[in-house]
């Protein structure tokens, strides 16, 4: 079972840029998919991005051209580094991994963990 720790959430100006990091634990890292959700107040938790273990990565269309997630296999860290940030992108951002590399997608229920969750928090 893999467990995730996100980290560096905070506040920002619209216009700035975040990187947060989503450290994994408890088994094999490369081999599963990883991705990023986030949920804004009143609204369903929705997704980010994802990167597959094969290497290829995908995006919601609103945050396509600013947000990139990348990972780093050695560390077993997950980033999604986020540019231009809008007012619309402050969310609780959760990490998710996949149980297995066949499974992952746009869907919270292909993922089988979860971490805790960052705050971001962008204003004008």
């Amino acid at each position: 079972q893999v467990q995730l720790v996100e980290s560096g959430g905070g506040y920002v100006q619209a216009g700035g840029s975040l990187r947060l990091s989503c450290a994994a634990s408890g088994r094999t890292f490369s081999n599963i998919n990883m991705a990023w959700f986030r949920q804004a107040p009143g609204n369903e938790r929705e997704f980010v991005a994802i990167s597959w273990s094969g290497g290829s990565t995908g995006y919601a269309d609103s945050v396509k051209g600013r947000f990139t997630i990348s990972r780093d296999k050695l560390k077993n860290t997950v980033y999604l580094q986020m540019n231009s940030l809008k007012l619309a992108d402050t969310a609780v951002y959760y990490c998710a991994a996949s149980s297995s590399p066949y499974s992952g997608g746009t869907q919270e229920h292909q993922y089988a963990t979860w971490g805790q969750g960052t705050q971001v928090t962008v204003s004008s």
